[in-house]
């Protein structure tokens, strides 16, 4: 993923806020800032949805399927294998 540098303007206060409550939670500012960003898109999209959906009310029916076999395993094997790809790349 490419990354961009980029420039906005911020109340200082808020900003300082913002940088403490990343460095309390072991995470950088632009990761942080990214992760809102990323949610905000995603809210956008599930409105979407709803309003495709035609009400707040929808609910999906399915029934759960049940795991058979090593379940945590096989997800281990599928992002090793992803792990592997990307690295080819």
């Amino acid at each position: 993923m490419a990354r961009r540098k980029t420039s906005i303007y911020v109340d200082e206060n808020l900003w300082r806020e913002f940088k403490r409550r990343a460095t309390a939670r072991g995470t950088e500012v632009s990761t942080l800032l990214e992760e809102i960003i990323r949610d905000e898109l995603m809210e956008g999209i599930s409105d979407a949805l709803l309003l495709l959906a035609g009400s707040e009310d929808y609910q999906l029916d399915f029934e759960p399927v049940e795991p058979s076999g090593p379940v945590s395993e096989l997800v281990r094997e599928l992002r090793d294998e992803r792990e592997g790809h990307i690295l080819r790349q």
